[in-house]
């Protein structure tokens, strides 16, 4: 607790809003951009079909038939429209609406939550091709340095000063460093083409989003994994009252119209008729398994209300979790500050005792080469910080 509350002493909010001035959705491809606005799309026509779903469709039937019985020539035609309109349903009409409003808030936060994924995917990916640049920068430098060594340790073997086993020990030195950066190259590349399957931007020349760090208070209001929860519970709440009126008594008007036409070979015109008839109808369901079936959408209600709070206390400790490893990154990057500011420090002297003859290049080319290697040191530290706070994003509700 005490971690969390020294981040949230150095928040820098950004007008409530994760990241700033970047248009978060660019990360991803075009193609999986449209994609996402199908689903979307679909989304609002299933509910409005599902909203409507209680108006009950309008039958027109038309039929002609043509006979030769016996050879005689006969002709009919019929045309009907009939309706069967519920109009009382003992509230199912109006919760039938309400619970395709809520299906379709709920789905809306499904599809996000799928979206924001892949955005947090790519962003994350970004982060990991530009620190791993760092890295190899980093990794090159630790070379040279080894390099140098070995070229220290191979005149004091030749000098009598030291014996082989010194200048053997810094050659596999050098041989280990120069096999890591070889592994950096390839999880670098591996990384860029997972990017390049999701996003249409060049990974050299685009921008990392920054972000800002944002308190607990607001990661749980905004969070869309606990909106989405929050919507199935009203969801489930009218799919139970929904259900209970399932078997309550429902009221429907009825309305037909008739036209037959008949016309034979020995019939003076033809026979023409029409009609038309309206009611009501009025109908109980009696079912056996109906309070099974009302007991059973009663417990998802229940169960969602639940999750909620479930979920919250996940969230409470994830974002604990994420505050913790930041403030740990923060220290190692602390760390490296005060390296640096010895190792500055450090080679300014040597530079001096270099110039006066007391010191050698090498010397002078170690500490420059460990003063770069600190430096960079302090940004792959702060990316380690934004990767962490990627996790927060993934389910920040912000303005995409």
């Amino acid at each position: 607790m005490k971690v969390l509350k020294l981040s949230i002493a150095l928040l820098a909010l950004c007008s409530n809003t994760l990241f700033c001035d970047e248009k978060l959705d660019d990360y991803i491809s075009k193609n999986k951009k449209e994609q996402f606005d199908y689903d979307f799309k679909k989304n609002e026509a299933e509910s409005s079909k599902l909203r409507d779903s209680w108006i009950a469709p309008l039958n027109l039937n038309y039929s002609h038939t043509k006979s030769n019985p016996y050879g005689d020539d006969q002709t009919s035609e019929n045309a009907a429209i009939k309706m069967d309109q519920p109009i009382f349903q003992s509230g199912g009409i109006y919760y039938g609406i309400k619970f395709a409003e809520a299906s379709k808030i709920y789905s809306n936060y499904s599809i996000d939550v799928v979206k924001r994924k892949l955005i947090k995917d790519a962003i994350s990916l970004l982060m990991q091709i530009k620190q791993m640049d760092l890295k190899i920068s980093k990794q090159k430098l630790q070379i040279e340095n080894s390099e140098i060594n070995l070229a220290q340790k191979k005149e004091g073997y030749l000098n009598g000063q030291l014996d082989s086993g010194f200048l053997d020990s810094a050659i596999v030195e050098r041989n280990i460093l120069i096999q890591a950066l070889y592994d950096i190259e390839t999880n670098k590349e591996r990384v860029i083409s997972k990017f390049h399957a999701i996003s249409d931007m060049n990974h050299e020349n685009t921008s990392v989003p920054t972000l800002k760090l944002i308190t607990q208070e607001q990661f749980l209001e905004q969070n869309i994994i606990l909106c989405m929860s929050e919507s199935e519970i009203i969801k489930n709440g009218y799919a139970k009252d929904l259900t209970v009126t399932k078997y309550l008594p429902r009221v429907n008007a009825t309305a037909g119209y008739s036209w037959d036409k008949s016309n034979t070979s020995y019939q003076f015109g033809p026979n023409e008729k029409e009609y038309y008839s309206f009611g009501f109808k009025a109908n109980l369901p009696l079912d056996i398994n109906s309070f099974k079936d009302v007991e059973s959408s009663k417990i998802d209600y229940l169960k969602s209300k639940l999750v909620v709070e479930d979920r919250k206390r996940e969230l409470i400790a994830l974002f604990e979790q994420v505050m913790q490893n930041i403030d740990n990154f923060e220290k190692k990057k602390q760390l490296s500050v005060e390296n640096r500011d010895i190792y500055e420090k450090l080679l300014a002297d040597t530079q001096d005792l270099f110039r006066a003859g007391y010191k050698t290049l090498y010397d002078v080319e170690l500490l420059q080469n460990s003063l770069e290697i600190q430096k960079g040191d302090v940004e792959i530290y702060e990316i380690d910080k934004q990767l962490e706070l990627l996790t927060l994003y993934e389910m920040y509700k912000d303005e995409i």
